[in-house]
């Protein structure tokens, strides 16, 4: 049974860190494009951030580009995301997704998805 959990959601103020943790059961993070996502209400999904073994760079969203950072840690089989210089428009449900067969370029090559945890920046 393939499970992704998302942990370490909450409340911030503006300005502050959090650490989003995704552990993987019944995959391996290794063998696979991990992506997090997020979804403000009333918005579409989109990319935040992806790692690949095939690439020097994870990739980043623009928007998140100097603030976010993603590692993977294969002897836990997590994936996290580092969020630092919190905004209000980072307010979303964040979900950690993985890709085994494509290049995790698109959100319907995701074959598996988190519940997502929801993070909230106070203005």
């Amino acid at each position: 049974q393939v499970q992704l959990a998302e942990s370490g959601g909450g409340l911030v103020q503006t300005g502050g860190s959090l650490r989003l943790a995704c552990a993987a059961s019944g995959l391996t993070v290794s063998a696979h494009v991990m992506g997090w996502f997020r979804q403000a209400p009333g918005k579409e999904r989109e990319v935040v951030a992806r790692i690949d073994w095939r690439r020097s760079s994870p990739y980043y969203a623009d928007s998140v580009k100097g603030r976010f950072t993603i590692s993977r840690d294969n002897a836990m089989n997590t994936v996290y995301l580092q969020m630092n210089s919190l905004k209000p428009e980072d307010t979303a449900v964040y979900y950690c997704a993985a890709d085994r067969s494509g290049y995790g370029l698109q959100l319907n090559e995701y074959e598996y998805w988190g519940q997502g945890t929801q993070v909230t920046v106070s203005s």
